[in-house]
């Protein structure tokens, strides 16, 4: 009883203090700067989601390098999410300062996309979006040297739009024939991956002999 009791706190403020983090990063966000930012706890997920790559990182390298990857791991989800919520300022809400309502609508539209990409992003994905960036723009960079360009301007956007979408959904279906689930594998998949945390905070903390057990056996309050 005792021993579910601490387990049972050490949850309860382990879980809390997370919420409390997400509830005061909203406040703090609010409060500065009027914002009412919905993307919020999609950018802990992509902080979360970094630990979990920066962990399979390691995993190549073996012991002892896979025993420190969470302090990498902490120095990574920072900048990640730092670099993202940069972007996010700069490319959305700096331009709706002052209209709450509006924020709120806007960076609940960012969470839904940042969802949809921890889900579904593979090389085929992103070799397809850089393809595709290559052919469009690279096409109307060669037509804005043409002394007509204003002029075949609209005509030359509605030919390169399909054929560049066109050609690089061939190209991505070619390589998902060709090479199966190495390319088509989400890259965040945690599907039967091991994400064991190191050994060094595996076990718990000793705590003194607990009654009900013989022997040496130690009543331990675990951190994992």
């Amino acid at each position: 009883m005792f021993t579910g009791l601490l387990d049972g706190i050490f949850n309860g403020l382990s879980v809390g203090s997370v919420l409390l983090l997400a509830a005061l990063g909203l406040a703090i966000v609010f409060g500065l700067m009027g914002v009412i930012n919905m993307a919020h706890g999609e950018l802990m997920m992509l902080g979360a989601y970094t630990t979990f790559v920066v962990q399979n990182g390691f995993k190549k390298l073996g012991d002892p390098w896979l025993q420190f990857y969470i302090f990498f791991a902490v120095i990574a989800a920072f900048i990640v999410a730092a670099l993202v919520g940069l972007a996010l300022e700069r490319g959305v809400i700096r331009y709706l300062y002052g209209r709450p309502l509006e924020t709120l609508l806007a960076t609940w539209g960012v969470s839904l996309i940042l969802q949809q990409f921890v889900r579904s992003v593979n090389w085929v994905m992103i070799i397809g979006l850089v393809l595709f960036c290559l052919l469009f723009f690279g096409g109307l960079w060669l037509l804005q040297r043409r002394i007509d360009f204003e002029r075949i301007r609209n005509w030359g956007i509605a030919i390169l739009l399909p054929l560049s979408a066109a050609i690089s959904l061939v190209i991505g279906s070619i390589l998902s024939n060709a090479y199966g689930l190495a390319v088509t594998k989400p890259w965040f998949g945690a599907q039967n991956v091991d994400v064991t945390a190191p050994k060094w905070l595996l076990g718990g903390l000793p705590l003194g002999k607990q009654p009900n057990l013989t022997g040496s056996a130690l009543f331990r309050l675990c951190f994992i």
